[in-house]
C-alpha cells in the first residue's frame, strides 16, 4: 500500500475542514440555544452501548445499519450509535420510571452507519434533534413541527415544505385484512416504492376481501394537499377501528400549525411509513428544493411496543447537522476582515491587550519566530502595532 493510500478515508466518512467546522459549531450552538429557550434539557448518551440497549424498540430498522463491536472487557456484543433516538428512551426510561410528567430532552452527537443511502454518500451524520416524552396529545407534535420549522428557519432555510403521514391508517388495514408477517412486510415495501402494477399483482395474489384489496389501492393516491383527508374519508373505510382517529389526528396537526405558520405549504401522504415498526402515529419531514431527501424528519412512537421499556408515547424529530450547515445560510463566526495579528513582544500590555481582545470575541494570531507573512497573500487584515505608547489595531 502506498503512502497515498494510508490517508485515504473509507467511503462516506469525511473530515470537517476548519471553515466548515467553524460554520457547524457556530450553528450548533445557535440550535441548541434554541432548543434551551422551549425547554429541553440536553443530554450526551455515549458513543457506544451493549447492543440489546442501543437497538430498543428499533432492531428492525437499525439493525443491518450498527456496526458491532466486542467489548473486551466484558464479552458482550457492543454497537456504535447509528441513530440516538433509542438512546434518549433508554435515559427517559431511567429518569421516569413512575410516568413522572413530559420530560423533554436535547441532543447532539456523531452516528455511524454501515451503509449510506442512495441519496446521501456521508455515512457519518452528526445527528441534532428534540424528543418530549409523556405526553400523548396532538399538541406534543405541533410542538414538535414548530420546532423543527424553527430550526430549519434559523439554519437559513424558509422555503420549506411539510410532509404529513400518520402510520396508524396503515397499521389499522393491515389488522382488518389480516395479514401474516411476511405479507406485510411484502406490501410495506411495495408501498414504499409506490409500485402501483406490482401492488395490484401483489393484491391478486393474497386471499382478501374486495372491498380491502380496494382501500390498499387507493392509498398511493392519497397524497397532495388538503384535500387528501376528505378523499381518504371517501375511500376508506372510517369504521376500521383507528382509521377516523388517525385523520381527525392529522387534521387537528395541520390546523393548529396553521395558526402559527398561515402561508405553510403542507404535503400530505398516507403512503409515507418512516420507522413504521416502531412508530405508533403521525410522521413528518421537511423538504426544500433542489434536494432530493428530506432535511428533517420526526414523529409519534412509543419503544415499549418492542422494548421492556413501561410504555411512555413520545416524539420528536432529528437532522443532520451536516446538511443543516450545507444548504442553510452558512453563519460565520468571524471573517478574514476581522483577524488581527500580533506581533511576538515580550510587553506585558501587548498581552493584557490581546487577552481583551479575545475575550471580546476577536480572533487574535500571534506571530511566531521567524514568521514572515506575505502582506499581498496575507489572510490577516488587520495588525496591532504600537502608537503613541499604545496597541492598536491597524490595516495591513
Amino acid at each position: 500500500m502506498s503512502q497515498t493510500d494510508h490517508w485515504l478515508l473509507p467511503e462516506g466518512i469525511d473530515d470537517i475542514l476548519p471553515d466548515d467546522a467553524t460554520v457547524l459549531e457556530h450553528l450548533r450552538g445557535e440550535i441548541l440555544q434554541l432548543f434551551g429557550s422551549w425547554g429541553y434539557h440536553y443530554v450526551i448518551p455515549p458513543l457506544v452501548e451493549y447492543l440489546d440497549s442501543l437497538l430498543t424498540g428499533s432492531a428492525y430498522d437499525l439493525d443491518l445499519e450498527t456496526f458491532k463491536v466486542t467489548d473486551q472487557l466484558s464479552g458482550r456484543l457492543m454497537g456504535i450509535r447509528a441513530d440516538i433516538t433509542p438512546q434518549i428512551a433508554r435515559i427517559d426510561g431511567h429518569l421516569n420510571k413512575k410516568n413522572a410528567q413530559p420530560s423533554r430532552y436535547s441532543y447532539f452527537g456523531s452516528t455511524l452507519r454501515t451503509r449510506g443511502s442512495h441519496l446521501e454518500r456521508s455515512r457519518s451524520p452528526l445527528q441534532i434533534g428534540v424528543e418530549l416524552y409523556g405526553y400523548d396529545g396532538y399538541q406534543a407534535d405541533v410542538e414538535i413541527i414548530r420546532l423543527m420549522l424553527e430550526v430549519l428557519a434559523l439554519s437559513g432555510m424558509l422555503n420549506v415544505q411539510l410532509e404529513l403521514g400518520h402510520v396508524g391508517i396503515y397499521q389499522a388495514l393491515v389488522k382488518q385484512a389480516g395479514l401474516d408477517i411476511q405479507q406485510e412486510i411484502d406490501l410495506f415495501d411495495i408501498l414504499q416504492r409506490k409500485a402501483l402494477t406490482e401492488l395490484s399483482d401483489f393484491l391478486e395474489q393474497i386471499a382478501i376481501a374486495e372491498d380491502m384489496k380496494a382501500m390498499f389501492l387507493a392509498l398511493p393516491d392519497l397524497c397532495g394537499g388538503t384535500e387528501v383527508i376528505e378523499r381518504a374519508q371517501e375511500a376508506l373505510d372510517t369504521g376500521i377501528p383507528g382509521i377516523a382517529m388517525a385523520l381527525d389526528n392529522l387534521e387537528q396537526i395541520h390546523n393548529a400549525l396553521l395558526l402559527h405558520f398561515p402561508v405553510l405549504d403542507t404535503h400530505f401522504d398516507l403512503t409515507e411509513l418512516r420507522g413504521y415498526h416502531y412508530k405508533t402515529g403521525v410522521v413528518f419531514a421537511a423538504f426544500v428544493p433542489g434536494f432530493g431527501r428530506e432535511i428533517a424528519r420526526g414523529g409519534r412512537y412509543d419503544l415499549s411496543k418492542t422494548s421492556q421499556l413501561d410504555s411512555r408515547p413520545a416524539t420528536g424529530f432529528s437532522a443532520d447537522l451536516k446538511v443543516l450547515a450545507r444548504l442553510g445560510r452558512g453563519i460565520q463566526d468571524q471573517n478574514n476582515s476581522e483577524t488581527i495579528v500580533a506581533p511576538i513582544s515580550d510587553d506585558p500590555e501587548l498581552h493584557e491587550k490581546i487577552r481583551e481582545l479575545r475575550l471580546n470575541g476577536r480572533v487574535v494570531v500571534e506571530m511566531l519566530p521567524d514568521q514572515q507573512i506575505d502582506q499581498d497573500l496575507t489572510e490577516y487584515a488587520q495588525q496591532l502595532v504600537l502608537l503613541d505608547d499604545r496597541w492598536q489595531i491597524q490595516p495591513f
